[in-house]
């Protein structure tokens, strides 16, 4: 998974990839974009390190890029940014923090205008490619009409209209044929969009009522968006604490787990993705793959030969395994299955692939 973290400037973007990916602070006046991997948090891989006792233990990552921020009017340089190119989710950070010594750049904080400012510059940069793309097929059409230009000249004007009426991509409806002709474009409107609302710590401890009353739950109930508050000053606080103490702090604002923690569970939960997983002596790791994968193509995200040679798959639920204490004890219990390629793979399962090359 990859996700590009957008926003106005003196949001906590950049502290907020910092936190994530444990990337050190940007060089003073090179604003450009930062590449960093964050590990994706389950309590499954240790369970099964403590089961197994293997020789390493190995997380899913995510890959975060962190651009510079941008201002109303300059949404169409984020189009251009190669760093953004293939990004799965947009991460847009919004502030809604007061402070005495950073200045907002619109003058007063309302996190509600922002993430709707924002958007419309997606929306309009998208534009600005769509009319662009259509002018070069219409110098193709006249040239020579071929076929493929003419059906994705369609698709183009479908895209334009929709989004002069200042609709992100994300809503528009396309048949698979119309989103086949698109597979080689990346297009921000259309990517998902997790609202990171920053909060101070006054904020945090009311943060349900204060995302109902700003109106971003409201907003965030629109198809390909999600919500998650996180305060990144306290989550650098927390990171300087011992686990102990973090945790007391946690508890006194009423978090049940690191702000960190929800930001990837959120994203994660927008894409649709979830976890197996596979145990043995030499290695306890987790795998992301999309809900609803089947057997045989999961098994191709450990390796392609796996996935052709693919003849069965063992299959336990990760909560039968803890239970039973060892995959012999699953067979005795009849938790541990035999699986065909055609299995859905669900989240936390404990799989064992069979195969043959």
């Amino acid at each position: 998974m990859k996700a590009g973290i957008i926003g106005l400037s003196s949001v906590g973007k950049s502290t907020l990839f910092q936190l994530l990916t444990g990337a050190a602070a940007p060089a003073a006046g090179r604003p450009e974009a930062r590449v960093g991997i964050a590990r994706v948090p389950d309590p499954r891989v240790h369970a099964l390190a403590e089961m197994y006792k293997p020789k390493k233990s190995t997380w899913a990552t995510v890959e975060y890029v962190d651009v510079p921020g941008v201002a109303k009017g300059e949404g169409a340089a984020l189009v251009d940014l190669p760093a953004l190119r293939g990004v799965d989710a947009l991460l847009h950070v919004v502030r809604a923090f007061a402070s005495e010594t950073v200045a907002h750049p619109d003058g007063s904080v309302d996190p509600l205008r922002d993430a709707k400012m924002l958007e419309l510059e997606l929306i309009l940069a998208d534009l600005g490619a769509v009319e662009r793309r259509l002018e070069r097929l219409e110098g193709n059409i006249k040239k020579a009409k071929k076929p493929e230009d003419v059906a994705e000249r369609a698709v183009f004007i479908k895209m334009k209209d929709w989004l002069e009426g200042e609709r992100p991509l994300r809503e528009l409806v396309l048949e698979e044929d119309e989103r086949r002709r698109l597979r080689s474009y990346s297009f921000l409107s259309e990517k998902p969009v997790l609202l990171v609302v920053n909060l101070g710590e006054d904020g945090i401890r009311g943060a349900a009522a204060f995302l109902e009353s700003s109106g971003l739950v409201n907003l965030a109930a629109r198809p390909g968006l999600a919500l998650c508050p996180v305060s990144a000053p306290i989550e650098a606080e927390m990171g300087l604490l011992s686990p102990e103490d973090a945790r007391a702090f946690r508890e006194d604002l009423g978090l049940s787990e690191p702000g960190l923690d929800r930001v990837i569970q959120t994203s994660y939960a927008l894409l649709g993705l979830i976890s197996f997983l596979t145990a043995g002596d030499d290695e306890c790791r987790a795998w992301t793959i999309r809900r609803g994968t089947r057997a045989q193509v999961a098994a191709g995200t450990i390796h392609s030969d796996i996935e052709r040679g693919f003849i069965r798959a063992e299959v336990v639920a990760f909560t039968d395994l803890m239970s039973a204490g060892s995959l012999a004890a699953c067979r005795e219990k009849g938790t541990l299955r035999l699986e065909g390629k055609d299995y859905e793979v669900q989240d936390g399962d404990v799989i064992n692939f069979r195969f043959n090359v």
